[in-house]
């Protein structure tokens, strides 16, 4: 079922449609746009991606507040904003409905599109967290950076990002219709800084129309799994390609979890962070 924007939602969409707007979408590597390819994610290429798990303590909140990134550990000149304000960031970009007719596998994997828009929508990529968790949001430009640390002790964060490492194949490209206007959605891969004891990347392109106004929205969305805990950053806008401050957000961050997971206070200085 299609769900609407909250009135701040679309106030939030339209004042990004007010900028600048990237015109050229993301494009996977590998040159096949027409989303009919069946999944070509093996087993082996999942498993390469994740290392011995690290022994973790019991992650708490004021512990997941302490792991989170500031202003001086991303690139660019990003502004924190208010908790709250944060919490209430979702773009109306990603509201749609997947069509069924692109996928060769239909329901199944047009199921699993859908699963990603509502999770970029709802900032839950690796599903609901199970303990403490806490988040800090950025902005810069019509760009946002939203970092997340959370524990997913009573639930597997590792099964999520083996569900991501398959998106770029089942939703290389697609359709996605929100009342009456068509979206084109594409997602590749991206390379991430090797950390913690898992990591999975992706691009996700969002080119259309919102509200009558042509837009194109790239996010870039990293997840880092250290044991049962996990951080997540969201990073894009209609100013494209937010890479760089993603990969320092997970450097950063990483070592801040696993620093606050050894009883450690994570260093406040970013050039100290191999």
């Amino acid at each position: 079922m299609t769900r609407r924007p909250s009135p701040l939602a679309r106030v939030l969409s339209s004042a990004l449609a007010a900028g600048t707007l990237l015109t050229t979408a993301a494009c996977s590597d590998d040159g096949d746009r027409d989303g009919s390819r069946a999944s070509g994610i093996t087993a082996t290429q999942v498993a390469g991606k994740q290392q011995t798990p690290s022994p973790t303590a019991t992650l708490t909140t004021d512990g997941a507040r302490a792991a989170l990134i500031t202003e001086a550990d991303i690139e660019e000149d990003w502004s924190q904003v208010k908790d709250t304000e944060a919490e209430n960031w979702h773009d109306s970009l990603f509201i749609g409905t997947v069509d069924v007719s692109d996928f060769l596998t239909a329901k199944a994997q047009a199921a699993d599109c859908q699963r990603l828009l509502d999770s970029l929508f709802d900032d839950d990529l690796l599903g609901r967290p199970s303990g403490s968790s806490a988040l800090r949001g950025f902005e810069e430009g019509n760009s946002r950076l939203l970092y997340q640390v959370a524990s997913y002790d009573r639930t597997d964060p590792q099964g999520a990002m083996n569900w991501m490492a398959t998106l770029p194949d089942k939703c290389d490209q697609f359709t996605v219709t929100d009342g009456g206007e068509k979206r084109t959605v594409q997602v590749i891969e991206t390379s991430l800084p090797k950390v913690g004891d898992a990591r999975e990347g992706l691009r996700v392109t969002v080119q259309g129309t919102t509200g009558g106004t042509e837009a194109t929205l790239t996010v870039d969305v990293a997840a880092v799994r250290v044991g049962n805990d996990a951080i997540t950053v969201t990073a894009g806008g209609l100013d494209g390609d937010e890479q760089d401050s993603v990969e320092q957000a997970v450097k950063i961050g990483t070592q801040n979890l696993k620093d606050v997971l050894a009883g450690k206070t994570p260093s406040p200085d970013p050039s100290e962070v191999e």
